[in-house]
């Protein structure tokens, strides 16, 4: 005999733990690619590609101490974490040097423009995985929201600021900053808009509505 059938909760819960997980591993292996293309990262990986260079540690390894480091941030900041939160810290980490020890490098332009190409597409996609899930924002999405909270500027104002902090430390140490920093940010907002309608989980209790998460799209990226 057949076990009792599982309810329309417990469906709702696995699907977006799939979510959540498959979009920090599909994180991960984007970041990877747009290291393997070479020219030029996400804000937050120039920081983690210097502080690997400087420290010998490879990058993911950097990510997660970074990451953590982020996440301490929240203490006085009064941030609650999710499960989202505490497992980007970790799984994007490791699903990024996972990636990058299964692909081979590349020299030639003809390939790594479209590892870029496609590391920012991918980006995309795991950004409307993981936001849609809805398990709490990433340790450093918290932390522009918090200093937006605590400081009264705005999102925008928050963000470029420590965006052009974090670039110009890493560029610095040694990070890649170069075309696909700028393609990256001009793309990834509206990818980010996009995948989040495309994975939108139905709310549990709401027959069908689709909640996908408070606040502007632009708040809705990982680690920008």
């Amino acid at each position: 005999m057949s076990g009792p059938p599982s309810s329309p909760r417990s469906r709702h819960l696995t699907r977006r733990l799939l979510q959540l997980y498959a979009g920090l591993a599909l994180y991960g292996a984007s970041v990877a690619l747009l290291v393997e293309a070479g020219l030029g990262l996400a804000p937050w990986s120039v920081l983690d590609q210097g502080l690997a260079e400087m420290t010998g540690l490879t990058i993911g390894v950097v990510s997660i101490i970074v990451g953590a480091v982020v996440l301490l941030l929240w203490i006085p900041m009064r941030q609650r974490p999710g499960l989202g939160t505490v497992s980007n810290v970790f799984v994007v980490g490791i699903a990024m040097d996972g990636t990058l020890a299964l692909v081979p490098d590349a020299h030639a332009l003809g390939i790594r423009i479209p590892l870029l190409v496609a590391g920012i597409l991918l980006n995309g996609v795991a950004t409307g995985l993981y936001i849609a899930a809805r398990f709490g924002p990433g340790p450093r999405d918290g932390l522009m929201t918090g200093l937006h909270r605590r400081t009264g500027r705005s999102i925008r104002l928050v963000r470029t600021a420590i965006e052009v902090a974090v670039v110009a430390t890493g560029f610095v140490l040694g990070g890649t900053v170069g075309v696909g920093t700028v393609l990256y940010a001009v793309a990834i907002g509206p990818l980010a808009q996009l995948f989040l309608r495309v994975f939108a989980v139905p709310s549990a209790s709401s027959g069908g509505s689709t909640v996908v998460a408070a606040g502007p799209p632009e708040q809705a990226i990982l680690r920008g």
